[in-house]
């Protein structure tokens, strides 16, 4: 499953309204040593793509550093705000310094800055917005409406986005990892926490889109029918093996599947949405075979 990062427009105030803007007499960009520039706790970006850091590396390599980090001093040195991509590269192309615009900014305004310029260059997944959420909730008393007015998303939005918290730890892997979107692990967030593992098994391997997920969700939720003229023996609910052969079943078709035992045998009943859903179940079962 190919997914594309959901695009942030407009982030609110912007990274100028929380820096201090330098006087004309102040100094600009100074180069610092790398090795006096100590990480940033508060970043809220933990992957970086390996890939990406290559070419970075190479472009500075070739051209040095373009876009100066920032920094606020310390006792014994710097410590990052913003640009941890552009040290980590810096210092793996051999470059012994670095230009930097020094700051002063207090913890809760690194935390902005980081987790602004981070959605602004779209290098955040979302479980890593979140997350960054989280802590301006958690640590500096922010409400939802403030965290939406500072990065200039609706509070649902900012809402709906701390609650990936609260799925399972695969699901948060997985659109971490963006093997599924944000849409996808609300959709999964409809189920209990123990179900939503083996459910996203099925919408992965079947590539299922937002929507399918939804439905499928929907479904799996839904009472199960009992067909009026195939009496149902009493103990066949209660059924260990026969609910995991449903479940299975579930598993294996990303749709509701119900199984009835009679007395001379029983009945596999398997739904379908519409067409789309009919021609996915088909060739699964059938193996793409006409």
């Amino acid at each position: 499953m190919t997914v594309r990062p959901e695009r942030v427009h407009g982030l609110g105030r912007g990274l100028s309204t929380l820096i201090p803007q330098r006087s004309p007499g102040q100094p600009g960009p100074t180069d610092v040593a790398i090795d006096r520039i100590r990480a940033n706790p508060h970043q809220p970006r933990r992957h970086f793509d390996e890939a990406e850091m290559a070419t970075l590396t190479e472009s500075i390599r070739e051209h040095g550093v373009l876009q100066p980090i920032l920094v606020t001093e310390t006792i014994d040195g710097y410590q990052l705000v913003a640009g941890e991509r552009r040290v980590r590269a810096a210092r793996t192309a051999g470059l012994e310094r670095i230009p930097a615009i020094i700051r002063v900014l207090d913890e809760q305004a690194q935390l902005e800055v980081a987790l602004i310029e981070n959605l602004q260059r779209e290098d955040l997944d979302a479980i890593e917005a979140a997350q960054g959420f989280r802590r301006l909730i958690d640590e500096f008393g922010f409400s939802p409406e403030q965290i939406a007015a500072r990065v200039g998303r609706a509070r649902s939005t900012v809402a709906n986005t701390i609650r990936l918290l609260e799925l399972a730890p695969s699901v948060q892997s997985a659109v971490g990892d963006r093997r599924i979107t944000e849409g996808h692990g609300r959709a999964l967030g409809g189920l209990s926490v123990d179900h939503q593992d083996h459910v996203l098994g099925t919408v992965i391997e079947q590539d299922l889109s937002v929507r399918q997920t939804e439905e499928l969700v929907r479904r799996l939720r839904e009472p199960r029918p009992v067909a009026p003229d195939t009496p149902a023996e009493p103990t066949s609910r209660t059924d260990p093996d026969l609910e995991r052969v449903e479940e299975d079943l579930r598993r294996a078709l990303g749709t509701k599947v119900s199984l009835a035992r009679s007395r001379r045998g029983g009945r596999i009943v398997i739904e379908y949405y519409n067409d789309e859903d009919l021609g996915r179940l088909y060739d699964r079962l059938t193996g793409g075979n006409a």
